[in-house]
This record gives C-alpha cells, sequence and structure tokens, in this order.
C-alpha cells in the first residue's frame, strides 16, 4: 500500500459517519466516470436479477445473511 493511500485511510477514520458515507459515495461514483456504459449495464443487470425473480427461478437471501456471510469471509 502506498503512503499516500495508507494517510488517506488514516484521515477517513477520523471523519463522522456521515462524512465517510459521503466520501464513499463519491469515490464509488468515480469509479463508474471511468465507464461511461456502467449505469446502464448496472441498470441492465438489475432488471434481469428483478426478472428472475419476479419468474421464481431464484429465491432472495435476508441482507442480514448475506452480510454475515461476506464479513465471515472476508474478515
Amino acid at each position: 500500500m502506498s503512503p499516500t493511500l495508507q494517510t488517506l485511510k488514516d484521515e477517513a477514520q477520523k471523519l463522522s459517519e456521515r462524512e465517510r458515507a459521503e466520501l464513499a459515495y463519491f469515490l464509488i461514483n468515480s469509479l463508474d466516470a471511468e465507464d461511461p456504459d456502467a449505469e446502464a449495464a448496472w441498470d441492465a443487470e438489475l432488471e434481469r436479477r428483478a426478472n428472475e425473480i419476479e419468474k421464481g427461478a431464484v429465491t432472495g437471501r435476508p441482507a442480514k445473511e448475506v452480510l454475515a456471510r461476506l464479513s465471515e469471509k472476508y474478515s
């Protein structure tokens, strides 16, 4: 990890929860700026997934369950 990145992370931890959320939103949106087709691709993916759920081809899981599994996997 570069020293600059570590400094940014250290400073970000000092921000309020609201400020960190705003920073996260900004950073995520800055990634999409590199790909002008990203929003359309996400819209198409969301539509596809919604159709699968409506047709009964797949079933959803509670967010708590999914987040707990991800936390266990990546902690």
